[in-house]
């Protein structure tokens, strides 16, 4: 599509011959114009005042895109012309229809690592944001064309199944495992902790159990796998409901025979030191206080000699541009540690630079962070289904006569948990609220599906496709008409600025914003009008409307239905 700001920046640079692109930015307030550009910035080098370069330019500058420039106080402010921006708008989505906004393949590759819950452990609440950001990301990346791979970096290795292990060895015949499993692997996985904490040589069993479980134990073995594919079962329920798909989905164990090929290029550059039994890489020259542990005391492994042959695996599988990993922020200094000891794995600077941590804030309980060590926590499982029955008793009471319910239901109880989640900036701590989470009106996902549902009603009393060469621009340069226009012109920005900020809550509030200015001008005129030309162009915008909000949601992970 036409880029705007390259014009105006191009009219700008033809009077100054100074690059100036990257300082014009939008103007929030439609009244003050639609691009501003700071002429402070040219001062100094024009040696002149800002007034003095903005009043200058404002009169020399002149083309068939601008309607109008005001100097205003050292800024230049941009008018754009209505008709012109409509029709690049109009002629965009005709070209592309319901792939508006999607860019052809650049090329790129982008790794995601997200989700990666726990083998036996409850899928809990604390486990939705690294899932759905994730999953935002990836459905986004995608549309905008790069190679995207997600990864599903289960957890499934670690002194935890070594106290797993002896917490079975002890009660397993206690439980059956037929039914529930995770849930009873859970209370077992509680007993062992509170067992741990009392007695340190039970504790150095557990241990020992992980050990044994590294070096092949035929019984450690057996049970880990016996509570790895339980735990797959359960957190595919979860998946289904939410409908997120994996690339890839390997766990901590499957970099095991790939573990000591680090161990070895890290000895080969001199990089592994012992320090009080364990071997460690030390990091201070790279402003990092605390070394990264390669091998603990024990002989065994841990997580960060995982992650390290994780990168050197998908760099070499996947030859990444970049490779996130959607992960609390609670690991702030755990990445840091693994990405500056991935710079001694011999491995092309492309690969180092492309690490990012994507870090998120916590769910917390009003009483404190989940643990599930402690037993306190909140199924997924049970969130997602008491959406949807909140949904379903909110829709039968506007809507009793509403054909597939229970379908209608789902996208709006899902949506509704995934869109609460993906509203606020990612890096925010949220105190977990079951009641402000399940809410049905004001800057929720529910709202925008109702504006969608309401634009495909009025498109089907219509009842016929309008095409383009029926559309008279005139009928649409006023009011929230034009805002609509300039919102649908934003959509690629939008997208391409959640990218490069790794923030899908800017997509969220884009799509609030317009389902809000789409109600307003629902509000001030009549869409089926009895004039002809009036009704033909107001369809087709409303179309474009729907078709954005529709794509948007999908995107964020959100389903929308025809009716509700």
């Amino acid at each position: 599509m036409t880029d705007i700001k390259k014009i105006i920046s191009s009219l700008i640079e033809k009077e100054i011959n100074i690059d100036v692109y990257d300082l014009i930015k939008e103007i929030d307030d439609s009244s003050k114009g639609d691009y501003t550009f700071p002429c402070f910035a040219l001062a100094k080098e024009l040696h002149k005042a800002p007034n003095q370069i903005a009043d200058e330019l404002a009169n020399s500058i002149e083309d068939e895109s601008i309607e109008k420039i005001e100097s205003l106080n050292g800024y230049l402010n941009f008018f754009i012309n209505k008709e012109y921006l409509t029709k690049i708008v109009f002629n965009e989505y005709d070209k592309k229809k319901s792939n508006f906004g999607k860019e052809e393949s650049n090329g790129k590759t982008v790794c995601i690592d997200y989700s990666a819950p726990n083998i036996a452990k409850p899928f809990h609440v604390g486990h939705l944001r690294s899932t759905v950001i994730g999953h935002a990301l990836y459905n986004i990346y995608k549309y905008l064309g790069w190679n995207t791979i997600g990864i599903n970096h289960l957890g499934d290795y670690g002194t935890q199944f070594g106290k797993l292990i002896e917490g079975y060895k002890l009660w397993g015949s206690e439980y059956d495992l037929s039914t529930d499993a995770v849930d009873k692997l859970v209370e077992i996985y509680v007993r062992i902790n509170a067992l741990c904490s009392e007695d340190e040589s039970v504790l150095e069993r557990c241990r020992n159990n992980f050990k044994l479980l590294e070096e092949g134990d035929e019984y450690c073995v057996k049970l880990w796998k016996e509570f790895s594919d339980l735990s797959l079962k359960e957190f595919d329920k979860i998946y289904d409901l939410l409908g997120v798909k994996f690339d890839s989905i390997k766990g901590e164990s499957f970099y095991t025979d790939k573990m000591p090929e680090v161990i070895q290029i890290l000895e080969k550059n001199n990089k592994l030191i012992d320090s009080e039994g364990a071997r460690v890489v030390d990091l201070e020259d790279q402003g990092i206080k605390t070394p990264c542990i390669i091998v603990k005391s024990d002989g065994s492994s841990i997580y960060a000699t995982r992650d390290l042959a994780a990168i050197l695996y998908r760099a070499r599988t996947y030859d990444y541009d970049k490779s996130l990993y959607v992960v609390a922020y609670e690991q702030d200094l755990s990445f840091k540690q693994v990405f500056a000891t991935a710079k001694y794995l011999d491995l092309d600077n492309k690969y180092v630079n492309g690490l990012e941590h994507v870090s998120f804030g916590m769910y917390r309980l009003p009483e404190g962070k989940f643990s599930t060590r402690k037993g306190n926590f909140i199924k997924l499982e049970d969130i997602l289904n008491a959406a949807i029955t909140r949904a379903k008793e909110i829709i039968m009471e506007k809507n009793p006569e509403l054909e597939d319910l229970d379908e209608v239901a789902k996208k709006v109880g899902i949506g509704a948990v995934v869109f609460s989640d993906l509203y606020n900036s990612r890096i925010k701590d949220e105190v977990f609220d079951m009641d402000e989470m399940l809410k049905f009106n004001g800057e929720t996902s529910p709202y925008i599906q109702y504006m969608y549902v309401r634009i495909r009603s009025i498109l089907r009393k219509n009842n016929e496709e309008v095409l383009l060469n029926n559309v008279k621009y005139d009928k649409l340069l006023e009011g929230q008409a034009y805002e609509l226009v300039k919102l649908i012109y934003r959509f690629n920005d939008v997208l391409n600025d959640v990218i490069s900020k790794n923030e899908p809550y800017i997509l969220s509030r884009y799509l609030i914003k317009l389902s809000s200015t789409y109600s307003e001008y629902y509000n001030t005129v009549k869409i089926l009008s009895d004039d002809v030309d009036e009704r033909n162009s107001r369809i087709y915008l409303i179309t474009i409307v729907s078709d954005i909000l529709k794509t948007g949601c999908n995107l964020l992970g959100i389903e929308m239905p025809e009716r509700m």
